[in-house]
């Protein structure tokens, strides 16, 4: 048993930076650096859906909630588009973040398969307080981060083959 309790094993994950301000770049790489408690530099490169925009992505690896940490480190900044990714662990959901300028932050829980979970009390809820199919399906469209996606997608498709960074949490 570790002093911050007992080993639960570590997990994986991904930061997307879809678009940060080139003066912003090393404040996200210390944020990141700061979450993970290791050195990071990360290779930017342009961000074509966004001119004069860097973008940038690492993959990571540490105990379970480090995406959370992460999160929470680069919302400091709030001009930021970014993903996060935590991979599920042994009794542990995978997680997934997104944050989009003028949309905010948006989570959820992910299975095995990197598909959203909506668990049965959200579902309830969702059918208790919808009044309509338009209501109902907006509603679902906000628990699936629809309009997360549709604002990062452009993001996304400009990273594809750019370079990826492998980071290692400290524990």
């Amino acid at each position: 048993m570790s002093a911050r309790g007992p080993t639960c094993g570590l997990t994986n994950g991904v930061v997307y930076v879809h678009s940060s301000p080139s003066a912003v770049c090393p404040h996200v790489e210390w944020a990141i650096s700061g979450a993970l408690g290791v050195r990071t530099e990360l290779r930017w490169t342009a961000q074509p859906a966004a001119p004069g925009q860097l973008r940038a992505e690492c993959n990571w690896s540490g105990e379970p909630g480090t995406g959370s940490t992460l999160v929470t480190a680069l919302r400091a900044w709030p001009m930021l588009r970014f993903e996060v990714t935590e991979d599920p662990s042994p009794g542990i959901d995978g997680q997934r973040f997104c944050h989009v300028p003028g949309l905010g932050l948006w989570r959820a829980c992910t299975g095995a398969n990197g598909d959203i979970m909506v668990s049965e009390d959200q579902l309830r809820t969702l059918a208790a307080n919808s009044r309509g199919h338009e209501s109902f399906s907006h509603r679902v469209e906000q628990l699936l981060g629809a309009a997360w996606d549709d604002a990062l997608e452009p993001f996304r498709r400009a990273g594809d083959g750019a370079p990826v960074t492998w980071l290692h949490r400290v524990g």
